[in-house]
């Protein structure tokens, strides 16, 4: 079983946070957990946005901002099903 890159590591996270990777991946995730404290920094700044993002309630974001965030997304996600 290969190890995974950091790249792999950002692609992954979600899942991981989520539980929803499999018992094998999940292993080699904290595997390259041990040696990389890149990633281990980058792990913990997604679970804090998580949880600041979970205190978040829909009348905290005053409309224009919420525009442009969803545009930001848009654009985004245009990009992404280009490439």
């Amino acid at each position: 079983m290969d190890e995974l890159t950091c790249r792999e590591i950002v692609e992954l996270v979600t899942d991981y946070t989520e539980g929803a990777l499999p018992p094998a991946e999940r292993v080699r995730f904290e595997k390259h957990l041990v040696y990389c404290p890149g990633c281990v920094y980058y792990l913990g700044q997604m679970q804090r946005t998580l949880e600041l993002v979970g205190e978040l309630r829909d009348e905290d974001c005053p409309p224009e901002v919420k525009e442009t965030f969803l545009q930001a997304f848009r654009t985004w996600h245009a990009a992404e099903e280009g490439a």
